[in-house]
């Protein structure tokens, strides 16, 4: 679990030597390769064969150096960049588009005079100032001209909460008076957070207790104590009045990361909501708290990512699904990939299972699981909907210089504006040349029933979807059926992974994973008890424990990590950033872990105290 941290610089521990004298990482490239040659032979194949059939380029790779990677989004992309830049041999396969849910979806057919069509996308982007890896990867990432990806990202100046016409504003930076302290922090908060009178003042205060017992929680008691507790629990949402439910605890989850209050575990919440006030207050080298792209997804980083992998020499196969994985021996022999033009097997020395959990867990064959039965966990995790809605506006609708959340609305509903922040004019580049700015939003409670016809947007039609959410922004804004009339709306859009909407037989091609209580003992690491598989998705543990961009990032990079090690090659690790944590609190957090064995509540948790 441990060996799969390292730094850039540092190749890995020595490797330990067996009776036989051979060392760890040489018996395991043993294994690898001799389970790509009973995969070759599988399909009738010898691998001198193979080898002889096989195009110069890709012969030059050393033995133990052929990687087949499944999946194509964020972490199938970030273990072939890492490992190709290390000159293995690298083929991605994709079901159905470079990016995964990270893309941008164009409409088809909106752009005409030689615009490029609306952009749509499953979901906004949001960099928040405390990923570290992913702004890593794009910082090596070419762009054509100069720069590199990471130039794409600009940032926001706040975060916005619109509550029944009230405006409600986080700042993007703040600083503390005096040295970082739990009370420096808490008197932050008490600054950040101006409410007024919408919010008791009591129980203002007991929510801020709580985010102090949080950040002077040790490692132990967050994970064997706040792991286990609902975000919702943790802040006692169910005891408190309705706008305390509706602005502190659902803006606040929604607000950082479009989450579920009674869903999250109170680690996840907590984590992130520590790394906002880090990255607020300019600590751990964090960016400003809220960045996003400078253009759609694609344009910005996806296609820049391919190209600058294709030419490094990555083979990109794009229509190809996973439908197996063959064992042999318990290591990997071979994979069954389906086509448009029919299956194949695909042998390498490295399989890496990219895919969301979703689609992960019908590959866990018995065979599988046999080999490693504690990925049988996976089957246990939880995913929910969170998708994108695009309102495509004639003139721009000037809300706010970042993110937005509607609090009090029963759809979960976070947005930005994005022509305000990309670097071509939104009218002369994309549509038709009347559409002034893409309304971007994310509904995340699609189970909940609506204001208009009391269904839930699962059941509802596109037309009831798009009335129900103009309605709840309508209802949120101030003004809100002044600053956003029909007239103003060009078109609509609506995640094209959600099929069916409106009959019995909705559905969602991609679902999100929720971070649920005790949901970290269920989830994997990237290297696996099979010697020659690996996984690289959002599900896989992560310092960052949230399915995002880093999360998946973090876990190519491990999953990386792990092949270098397993091929007893001698390149450098990939990097692995954590999230930051204060020197200033190592000797709360050793107390508070001795607390926590002695069965005691946090020294903070004065209010409400809740023993382990």
């Amino acid at each position: 679990m441990t060996d799969d941290v390292h730094s850039s610089n540092h190749s890995g521990p020595s490797a330990a030597t067996d009776h036989t004298g051979m060392g760890r990482r040489r018996f395991l490239g043993s294994v690898v390769a001799g389970a790509a040659a009973a995969g070759v032979a599988g399909l009738g194949i010898t691998p001198a064969a193979q080898a002889a059939s096989t195009p110069r380029s890709a012969r030059t790779a050393a033995a133990g150096r052929r990687v087949a990677v499944f999946g194509g989004g964020m972490g199938g992309l970030t273990v072939a960049h890492e490992l190709v830049e290390r000159g293995y041999q690298v083929t991605v396969y994709e079901r159905k588009a470079w990016g995964g849910k990270c893309r941008s979806i164009p409409v088809p057919g909106t752009g005409t005079a030689g615009r490029l069509d609306l952009p749509g996308e499953h979901g906004f982007r949001f960099f928040p100032g405390f990923y570290q890896n992913l702004p890593d990867s794009m910082s090596r990432i070419p762009l054509p001209g100069g720069g590199t990806a990471h130039d794409n990202l600009v940032p926001g100046e706040e975060e916005v909460a619109f509550y029944r016409g009230i405006t409600l504003r986080l700042p993007a930076r703040g600083s503390i008076i005096g040295t970082l302290s739990p009370d420096s922090l808490l008197a932050f908060l008490q600054t950040a957070l101006t409410l007024g009178t919408l919010v008791p003042i009591n129980e203002i205060t007991y929510f801020l207790q709580k985010m102090i017992v949080f950040v002077t929680s040790g490692p132990k008691r967050r994970l064997g104590q706040w792991e286990k507790t609902s975000f919702a629990d943790f802040v006692k949402s169910a005891k408190m009045s309705p706008n305390y439910r509706d602005i502190l605890v659902d803006m606040f989850t929604s607000t950082l990361v479009a989450a579920k209050a009674d869903k999250a575990n109170a680690r996840t919440m907590g984590l992130m909501a520590e790394a906002w006030v880090y990255s607020t207050l300019g600590l751990g080298g964090y960016k400003a708290p809220d960045q996003v792209l400078n253009a759609p997804t694609n344009e910005a980083l996806i296609d820049p990512w391919v190209r600058y992998l294709t030419d490094r020499g990555v083979t990109f196969n794009l229509g190809a699904t996973l439908t197996e994985l063959q064992v042999t021996n318990r290591t990997i022999s071979g994979a069954r990939v389906s086509t448009s033009t029919g299956d194949t097997t695909v042998a390498a020395d490295h399989y890496v299972l990219a895919v969301p959990v979703e689609r992960a867990v019908p590959l866990l064959s018995n065979d599988i699981l046999a080999a490693d039965p504690s990925l049988a966990g996976i089957r246990n995790l939880t995913t929910d909907w969170m998708n994108g809605i695009m309102l495509y506006l004639k003139r721009p609708l000037q809300l706010s210089k970042g993110h937005v959340a509607y609090s009090a609305q029963p759809w979960a509903l976070t947005s930005i504006n994005q022509g305000q922040f990309w670097k071509r004019p939104f009218a002369t580049t994309y549509g038709d040349g009347t559409v002034q700015d893409c309304y971007s939003l994310d509904l995340s409670a699609w189970d909940k029933p609506g204001v208009l016809y009391g269904k839930p947007a699962k059941q509802c039609t596109p037309n009831e979807i798009i009335a129900e959410v103009k309605e709840q922004l309508r209802r949120s804004i101030p003004f809100g059926p002044f600053a956003l009339p029909d007239s103003v709306i060009h078109s609509t859009f609506i995640d094209p992974a959600i099929t069916g909407p409106g009959t019995a037989n909705v559905a969602n091609d991609e679902p999100l994973l929720i971070n649920t209580p005790d949901s970290w003992n269920n989830r994997p690491e990237a290297r696996t008890a099979i010697p020659n598989l690996y996984l690289a998705a959002d599900y896989v543990r992560a310092d960052i424990n949230l399915a995002t961009m880093e999360g998946a990032n973090e876990a190519g990079r491990k999953a990386a990590n792990a092949i270098l090690d397993n091929s007893g090659g001698s390149s450098p690790h990939a990097k692995l950033f954590t999230l930051y944590r204060p020197t200033e609190f190592a000797g709360i957090y050793a107390d508070d872990d001795n607390r926590y064995a002695l069965g005691l509540p946090n020294a903070f948790d004065t209010m409400d105290p809740a023993k382990p």
